[in-house]
């Protein structure tokens, strides 16, 4: 179900927040064109071998690559026949660099008024900031994530990039709102998404705490309110528990654990959130005493709110993932579908993730066959 059908994108974007924007338009269906320039391409596909590294591979799939120089005349006369043609353009360059090119907003959507044009930067167009280069980890520093996740004085970073997709998540949301407006206006219209706001607006629980009483909510303050913890078992794998605030979650964990008198001792939630430090020090002892399989069945069979914690590698093999489909391979690349279905479809001719410049003359027919060249 190709839910984008006739809806073409020309992006023009490096590393992740341009290019995974415009895959998930692509795995709705519409026809992404990836426009890089032949010296190497988008900056990822240095990190792989033949260009088609994970990096890569993880935010490229269903486009189709076009090699063209758009810094010299005859590159920039092709991408303005691109951009002719185009319904969207996705560009995740810093402020400015698409003027000084020739394929700004304002010059595109001369070339087509109909133009939905996505720029994409780290701190916004204007702005102390703006000309900073942004990656990841600076999305995450300023926002005031990295402040609720850091731990000591570790410098290693942990974890799969958190600004960087959900900046791409925010820009395709819009880019799908100004479709759905050109219908009834007829109009282009330019959306301006950046990693800084996107991830504060990720962070939206504990900023609203804060603008809410006064002060910043302590770190384990959400662990607490939602009655959610990681506990390591005997054979030392671990599992998450979240019992959240309905009492009979909480009643059916004291079952669990044989400790009756926690369902008085702690009998409310007001309780359990005071009490979030010790209860979570007294689990820690108690789960270290059985196995996780054991402790798993005795969970399910109570209706506790509970999942093993899986390594990367172990995804693809757990029965729920195994149903739901959730693995799938394109031109001998695995990936992980979209996670929305559509009337029980999510099925568009996937395409693997292209090599640079495999596309190039398939598309520069298509604009000689249209007379745009």
């Amino acid at each position: 179900m190709r839910l984008l059908s006739g809806v073409r994108v020309l992006e023009i974007g490096g590393f992740i927040t341009g290019p995974l924007a415009a895959m998930i338009l692509g795995e709705y269906g519409a026809d992404v064109i990836k426009l890089e320039r032949p010296d190497g391409g988008d900056p990822f596909r240095s990190h792989g071998a033949s260009g088609l590294g994970p990096a890569f591979l993880a935010h490229n799939r269903n486009k189709r690559s076009i090699a063209v120089d758009y810094a010299k005349p005859e590159g920039l006369k092709i991408l303005h026949a691109l951009a002719r043609t185009s319904d969207v353009f996705i560009n995740n360059n810093r402020p400015g660099v698409a003027d000084k090119m020739g394929f700004s907003a304002a010059q595109l959507q001369k070339l087509n008024p109909r133009l939905i044009y996505c720029a994409i930067t780290g701190f916004g167009a204007g702005g102390p900031y703006a000309q900073r280069p942004a990656f990841d980890n600076v999305g995450q520093a300023l926002s005031g994530w990295m402040s609720r996740h850091r731990r000591d004085d570790d410098p290693r970073v942990v974890g799969p990039a958190i600004s960087d997709p959900a900046t791409s998540y925010y820009a395709a949301s819009a880019v799908l709102a100004a479709l759905f407006e050109r219908q009834q206006s007829g109009k282009g219209r330019l959306v301006e998404v950046n990693m800084l706001e996107a991830t504060i607006a990720l962070n939206l629980e504990p900023l609203t705490y804060y603008f809410t009483e006064g002060e910043p909510a302590g770190l384990y303050q959400r662990g607490g309110a939602s009655q959610a913890y990681n506990l390591v078992c005997k054979d030392g794998k671990c599992l998450g528990l979240h019992m959240s605030s309905p009492d009979k979650f909480w009643q059916a964990l004291c079952r669990v654990i044989e400790r009756p008198d926690w369902a008085s001792t702690y009998g409310t939630r007001a309780e359990r959130v005071k009490h979030y430090e010790s209860i979570a020090a007294q689990l820690k002892d108690i789960f270290r005493t059985k196995n996780r399989d054991e402790w798993m069945a005795r969970l399910e069979r109570e209706d506790v709110p509970f999942a093993p914690e899986l390594g990367v590698h172990e995804i693809e093999n757990d029965p729920q993932v195994k149903h739901l489909g959730t693995i799938y391979s394109v031109g001998g690349i695995r990936a992980a579908h979209r996670p929305a279905r559509v009337d029980g479809s999510r099925e568009i001719d996937f395409r693997p993730p292209p090599r640079l410049g495999e596309h190039t003359e398939e598309i520069l027919g298509e604009l000689r066959q249209k007379g745009m060249l």
